[in-house]
């Protein structure tokens, strides 16, 4: 069984409270991928039986016990190559093999797969779709079977796709981008066939976002991520099964709920459900806009979400209608309710725009964002509902593409930086209905600063400031990462339809 004897780190208690705590790792994320030299029993044994003797020195204690992380410096540098050549070259250097269990926080997977890179030593969920977007490109369709073949494997064993593949991250999944993978291997390999071999993956996977949907009353209107709307049908919002200091951000969490004042484990709730939301973090979750302890994720129906169940409900209709099961027409009504529930709650009549919606106060936010070129990517509007929402988003436009939001909150998924996921979404969108002046002016001047970048300093990065060329992208947790998985995967898409258009 996939989880026995996994390593929680949570389990050395004391001593990961106090490493956590000190400030003796800047990273919150290198004690938690580090791996134990000797069982964690035996090594909370040795510092409860140390830690209060004279002379007992943390750091020495920790090099001992245990192997930290490698984080690359150079590794992904170009050596002055064209930047085709690089990208080509890079899948191999971010590629892992099948993993064998190391005692540490790892989940092994049995085949190979992508990672970011940088501090990001372990598969993503949603960021693995943007970089099959790549693969695909580079001709690498083996890769892309393996990855869609990790995540089915890890659906069959946990009963979903967590963060990432550590023991840190199985209170929470991702935006639920499964399916999509699964279509875009079928472009590959035969069409509706591959949508009927993973069916009962992608059914699965469905089943733990509506996970009970069935108890819901007006009494009790939500629970874990279903939440019953007051016209009687269901959306999800983000989630996350606890509520407790995130293990990679322990220090930043612990300090966030201490400013908050209150019940801290709501913060943390709040704080987790936004991690599976992918945009960790941003003002479009923030009661204040420019106040992180103000956060209140799981209070929000958010617009990207419900189109992406959206599509999983379409896709579902779709296999079984191939395979002739009489739940065909189930998973067809499910989806017409969510779109109108979409229309109703989260469009604005007046304006088009979409917004999430708040469940609690009982009305849409007001916070403009990038999830609005999800309705469009996932065809949610008719064509003079488009043409008012690619007039919204005309608003986001800087000379590096579309900035996440526009509001200058010092969140990393705030103005003025952009993330290749959002372009990619945007430009497909904007394209699908037409707006192409607009779709091709994202295109061009996203990948116009990834190439400038490229040149300057040799490297992808994991986002970039699109509003000025001149500064590198920044807030956030950590440093803008390099590598970089979705990055590379969106520019070899965008720039393979440019060369053939």
């Amino acid at each position: 069984m996939l989880l026995n004897n996994l390593y929680h780190v949570e389990s050395l208690s004391e001593l990961y409270g106090a490493v956590q705590s000190s400030g003796l790792l800047p990273d919150s994320k290198t004690f938690v991928d580090a791996i134990p030299a000797y069982p964690p029993a035996d090594i909370l044994t040795a510092y409860r039986q140390e830690k209060d003797r004279s002379g007992f020195d943390l750091k020495t204690f920790v090099d001992l016990h245990f192997r930290l992380p490698e984080t690359p410096d150079n590794g992904y540098e170009s050596a002055q190559k064209p930047i085709r050549e690089h990208l080509d070259a890079l899948w191999d250097v971010l590629s892992r093999n099948p993993d064998e269990a190391t005692g540490g926080t790892l989940i092994p997977l049995p085949n190979p797969y992508i990672v970011p890179g940088g501090r990001f030593r372990e598969i993503y969920y949603w960021d693995s779709y943007f970089t099959m977007l790549g693969l695909r490109v580079s001709g690498r369709i083996d890769l892309m079977q393996n990855m869609v073949d990790n995540f089915a494997y890890l659906i069959e064993h946990l009963g979903f796709i967590p963060n990432g593949n550590r023991t840190y991250y199985l209170g929470r999944s991702q935006p639920p981008f499964f399916a999509m993978m699964v279509q875009l291997l079928a472009v590959e390999y035969g069409g509706i066939g591959t949508l009927v071999k993973y069916f009962p993956q992608m059914e699965r996977e469905y089943a733990f976002w509506m996970e009970g949907t069935e108890q819901l009353d007006y009494q009790a209107p939500a629970h874990r991520r279903v939440v019953l709307m007051p016209d009687g049908t269901v959306l999800n919002r983000y989630w996350d099964d606890l509520d407790t200091p995130r293990p990679e951000a322990f220090r930043e969490d612990v300090e966030l709920a201490q400013k908050a004042g209150g019940d801290p484990h709501i913060v943390w709730r709040h704080l987790r459900a936004a991690a599976e939301s992918g945009w960790d973090f941003s003002s479009r979750w923030l009661r204040n806009e420019n106040d992180l302890s103000s956060i209140q994720t799981t209070n929000l129906i958010p617009v990207d979400l419900n189109c992406l169940l959206y599509y999983v409900e379409l896709t579902l209709a779709e296999a079984a209608r191939s395979i002739d099961l009489d739940i065909t027409d189930v998973y067809t009504e499910k989806a017409a309710l969510r779109l109108q529930a979409m229309l109703d709650y989260c469009r604005d009549p007046d304006s088009g725009f979409f917004y999430d919606y708040n469940h609690q106060t009982a009305q849409r936010s007001d916070r403009e964002t990038l999830a609005a070129v999800f309705p469009l990517f996932f065809g949610l509007v008719n064509g003079p509902q488009s043409e008012q929402l690619a007039l919204g988003l005309e608003r986001f436009l800087h000379a590096g593409g579309v900035a996440t939001t526009l509001l200058r909150s010092g969140q990393q998924w705030d103005a003025p930086n952009g993330w290749a996921p959002l372009q990619w979404m945007a430009y497909k969108g904007l394209y699908s209905y037409g707006h192409t002046d607009l779709a091709e002016r994202i295109r061009h001047n996203w990948l116009n600063i990834n190439e400038k970048t490229y040149q300057e300093t040799g490297k992808m990065m994991e986002k970039y400031n699109v509003m000025d060329a001149g500064l590198s992208a920044g807030g956030g947790e950590y440093p803008n990462q390099d590598g970089f998985g979705w990055t590379n995967g969106v520019y070899l898409d965008l720039v393979t339809t440019k060369d053939t258009s």
